[in-house]
């Protein structure tokens, strides 16, 4: 029996919380505190204590998908990033750019909302950028 804790950051919100993975054979089983003196003081919300539960669902998308049609069929990550950026450039240039919105998370970093902000407001020339901390 192979078992370990993992310490990470709680990926909820943007409080930081630090939290230990229970690792045992190589899947998560369980979420617990750090006890140790950082931002959560040994502490989770419900979220926190039960970040682990979604990593082995069988529901998880575990390769990009891409419409052909009408169905949506496994593709490598080149083609999706192909039809993303190939659909955003079709919108913006028949529609304008504020016929796109942007929708960020709490759960990613303030670097990495700054930079959506920033790819909203410079690539696509609109404000349309909403945030909620509740996801």
């Amino acid at each position: 029996m192979d078992y370990r804790c993992v310490k990470t950051t709680c990926p909820y919100c943007g409080c930081g919380c630090q939290m230990l993975l229970e690792v045992l054979d190589g899947k998560l089983t369980d979420t617990l505190p750090s006890k140790e003196k950082n931002m959560n003081q040994g502490k989770l919300c419900i979220k926190g204590q039960t970040a682990h539960e979604f990593v082995h669902s069988p529901d998880r998308l575990t390769h990009p998908l891409v419409r052909k049609n009408g169905k949506l069929e496994q593709a490598g990550w080149e083609e999706a990033f192909e039809a993303v950026t190939s659909n955003f450039s079709r919108i913006k240039n028949t529609f304008g750019g504020d016929s796109i919105g942007f929708f960020s998370s709490a759960r990613s970093t303030n670097e990495e909302n700054y930079l959506c902000q920033k790819l909203c407001r410079t690539a696509f020339q609109t404000n349309n950028i909403d945030h909620c901390a509740r996801l």
